[in-house]
């Protein structure tokens, strides 16, 4: 199929498709190729976005998924993508993963462990090593904001309450929720997850600063210690 896509005939070329049948109509090639545009010399968008899927497929994360994991060297050892078209998948993987946070945000309710989880979701499930993230409150319960307290490896996150409470003595917060993702996908918690919560907790009472909750992220789903009855 070297066919461009002006070649095709009307009724099959995706952008048309979209204005005539709506943008839920198209398969994931055909959203790539509307939104790649272009293809390179004697192959058309449609077949050069088939081609990254079939090289997503040879990934631990097979289909779109497999662009917000793939690295830019990655991306650019598919035949037809190059800098400026690797850069281009990137950011729309980066875009969607902002447009998900940007919904779940109004949502956002800090007594509701399942709004935690959809706001910080895919930022975190994607990720290939484990980030902690604390969330600063006021006296009110107002989201004073976030921080990444620590990268750790695939195994775990090397965190000590110090600088944790470094951060909230920074935004002047009287409480904090922790946020952590399990790269395996599996939310439930590790030993060391366990003791990290308790010394984070009796650090807490002792400063003034509670711990309201410890929420681990998986792949579409989480664990919150405070509903599991662990703080």
């Amino acid at each position: 199929m070297k066919q461009t896509i002006k070649e095709m005939p009307e009724s099959e070329r995706p952008y048309e498709k979209c204005v005539r049948e709506g943008e839920n109509s198209l398969s994931d090639s055909e959203l790539l190729a509307v939104i790649l545009r272009c293809g390179t010399r004697g192959r058309s968008s449609l077949v050069l976005a088939n081609e990254i899927l079939n090289f997503m497929e040879q990934t631990p994360y097979p289909g779109l998924p497999g662009i917000i994991h793939s690295s830019l060297p990655d991306l650019k050892k598919i035949h037809g993508i190059g800098t400026v078209k690797a850069v281009q998948l990137k950011c729309i993987g980066e875009l969607a993963k902002r447009i998900a946070v940007a919904a779940a945000r109004p949502g956002l309710s800090f007594r509701n462990p399942d709004s935690i989880a959809a706001y910080y979701m895919e930022q975190l499930r994607h990720q290939e090593q484990e980030l902690m993230i604390c969330m600063m409150l006021d006296n009110q319960n107002h989201f004073l904001g976030d921080s990444v307290i620590s990268k750790g490896t695939v195994n775990a996150t090397l965190v000590t309450p110090r600088e944790i409470f470094v951060e909230a003595v920074k935004y002047h917060a009287v409480s904090l929720i922790l946020v952590h993702n399990h790269p395996g996908g599996n939310p439930t918690p590790s030993t060391c997850d366990r003791e990290v919560t308790e010394r984070v907790f009796q650090a807490g009472e002792m400063l003034g600063i509670h711990l309201i909750d410890h929420i681990i992220i998986g792949d579409q789903k989480y664990v919150s210690f405070r509903e599991e009855g662990l703080i």
